[in-house]
This record gives structure tokens, sequence and C-alpha cells, in this order.
């Protein structure tokens, strides 16, 4: 397991290299996301077939991700707190609208059975869809498929989209590499994994919402905005964190058929598409309202995961502490939402 995982991270670490030697948007996470998607492609029926990624190791750097959003919390973010109301309010009608095309779009167009298709369409909350879509009675496959793949195809086009707009690729060549990178020392190091630990314990002990990522940074952002203790992390770390949430996203195709795999991918496409248009939308009008820049509105709706979506903030110098924000604010509507909605609704029936 450990030489595996070794090895799998060793190849997602070349994988990284070569995405940036390409000037690839987002390099070390799409760059490492495509080397272990690669390797589940040819060894998944050989030395990957009962391989599972260690995900207390994958936790651990999701922590750190967190940490890393924590240190850009400055006291502007809580100056917007009037428009951030708007803003977090028309996330609710943002999460209804979504889920309705993506249902039509897995119903009508997928063939979907109405639970599979419900919970597929959720636009959040991965591991509660899961969960919620299993005991309703959902095509676990498809519905793990299409969850997966939509996070994927979002950090996929998101950077490639904002690449071909910015003029440049958005990651390492975009904020993320220090013109003069400092020396780290030991003791910040230790710092840096203490404030990662304690913000995990602390998302546990209070059950937060995507606590990996959620506990670190509210943590880091409350160290950071005392001024006592510098917690900014070196590029390589940052690097190495995006390599391990990459490789951990590119397993998620094993046991995937090929045929199963372009039938969701599709159907992802179509899916994203749709939510990413009716962001820009909700973006262009807030702001106009707020006077927020449209860039960090279209990141804050862009429905990816809490982790990829902050990281892709993080290189554009967006505000990740609002982005993060609102993508938590996301999950947590989507799931209360459709919560409620299930109680009402025959999913059994098709």
């Amino acid at each position: 397991m450990i030489v595996l995982t070794a090895a799998l991270l060793a190849l997602g670490g070349l994988g990284g290299l070569l995405a940036q030697f390409l000037r690839l948007p987002m390099p070390f996470m799409l760059g490492s996301l495509a080397s272990a998607a690669l390797a589940v492609a040819l060894f998944q029926h050989g030395a990957l077939r009962d391989y599972r990624f260690p995900m207390r190791f994958r936790t651990g750097f999701i922590g750190l991700i967190g940490v890393m959003i924590g240190t850009q919390v400055e006291p502007e973010l809580l100056r917007e707190a009037g428009d951030l109301i708007l803003t977090l309010s028309a996330l609710a009608v943002f999460v209804v609208l979504a889920h309705f095309g993506n249902y039509m779009i897995f119903r009508r167009l997928g063939g979907y059975k109405k639970a599979t298709a419900y919970f597929a369409g959720m636009p959040g909350g991965l591991m509660e869809s899961l969960v919620m879509g299993e005991r309703a009675g959902a095509e676990l496959p498809l519905l793990t498929a299409q969850q997966f793949l939509r996070i994927i195809i979002v950090i996929t086009f998101v950077p490639l989209g904002l690449s071909l707009w910015l003029g440049h690729p958005v990651g390492s060549a975009a904020g993320l590499t220090p013109s003069a990178p400092e020396p780290v020392t030991p003791l910040a190091l230790l710092l840096i994994g203490l404030a990662a630990a304690g913000g995990l314990g602390i998302a546990k002990v209070i059950r937060l919402p995507a606590g990996q990522i959620t506990g670190p940074l509210l943590l880091a952002g409350a160290v950071t905005l005392t001024g006592a203790v510098d917690l900014h992390l070196p590029f390589w770390l940052i690097a190495v964190a995006q390599v391990v949430v990459g490789c951990s996203l590119g397993l998620r195709f094993s046991g995937m058929t090929g045929a199963m795999l372009r039938r969701c991918a599709g159907l992802s496409v179509i899916s994203v598409l749709w939510m990413l248009i009716l962001g820009a939308g909700f973006a262009a009008g807030l702001s106009l309202a707020t006077g927020l820049p449209f860039l960090q509105l279209m990141i804050s709706y862009s429905p990816g995961g809490v982790t990829e979506m902050s990281v892709i903030a993080l290189s554009l110098a967006a505000n990740p502490a609002l982005v993060s924000l609102h993508h938590v604010v996301r999950i947590l509507f989507t799931v209360v939402f459709m919560g409620l909605a299930e109680r009402r609704l025959d999913l059994s029936r098709d």
C-alpha cells in the first residue's frame, strides 16, 4: 500500500511538472489527476485492482490547503458583510435552479431513474449525495461517476476558460509561485502542521460542513488576523498538496468501463455547462448590484469542490476566503434543500 501510494504520488508529481512545463492551467492538480487516471486505465485489473488511496493522508493535505486559504483572510472580508448577505442569499435560488436543470438533464437525456437523476443532479455535497442516494435506491455506480465527474470537469473547464479569457495560464504562473522564495524554518512548518491538525480536530468536534478544509481555514484565519504568527505556506508544500488531491481524484476512474465513462462524461459536460452559464448570469447580476468583481463571483458560483475552487481562487488572488465561504454555503443549501424535498417526493416510482 505504502509503496503503491508513493509510486502514484511520484507519477503525479511528474505529471504536474510536465503540465507546468506545457504551461497548462492548475498544472500540479490537473497533471497529477491525469497521471493517476492513466495509471488506473492501465493497471486497474493488475497492480491497482484492490488499491485504495489512504484518505486520512489526503485529509491532512486538504487541511494544509485550508491553512493556506486561511492565511488570505483579511479584515476587508468583514467590511464586505453587507454585500455578502445578498450574494449568499442568491445562492439559495442558484441551488434550486441548478438542481432542477440537472435533474431534467439526467432524467430526460440520460434516461436515469428518478432517484439516480435526483441525487446525481445535486450541485454540491458529494459525499452527502452518495449517502442519501444509496438510501433512496439510486444506482450507486452511476451516481458516483456523475458526482466525481462534476468536480473533475469543473476544475478542468474553469481554469482553461479563465486562461483563455485572461490570456495566461492560471495556477503556478498566476500567483502561486513566489518571485523570491523565502526559506521556511522547521518551526514554521511545525506551526503550519499544528494549525492543520488543530483545525481538523475542531471541525470534527463541532461537525463543521466540509470540515476537512473549513476547520483549518477558520483557525488559520483567526491566527492570521491577530498578526501574531505568519503561517504562509511555501510553494513546494502547496504543490505537494495539489498533487495529493489530484491523484486521489484521478483514482476515482477505477472500475468504470469505457462505455459508462463516455455516457457519464457526456451528461456531465452538459450539466456543468448549464451550471456554469447559470452561475455566470448570477455573477454578472450580483457584480452590478454589489460592485464585487465578476471573476470573484464567477468562481464562487462555479459548482466544483470547496478545495479545488479555493485553489483556483488562490491562483488568481480572487479572495479565496470569500470564495470558500460561498462554496460551503452552497453545499449547506444543497444538502438541506434536497433532503427536505426528498421527503415530499416519491423517488422510488419511475
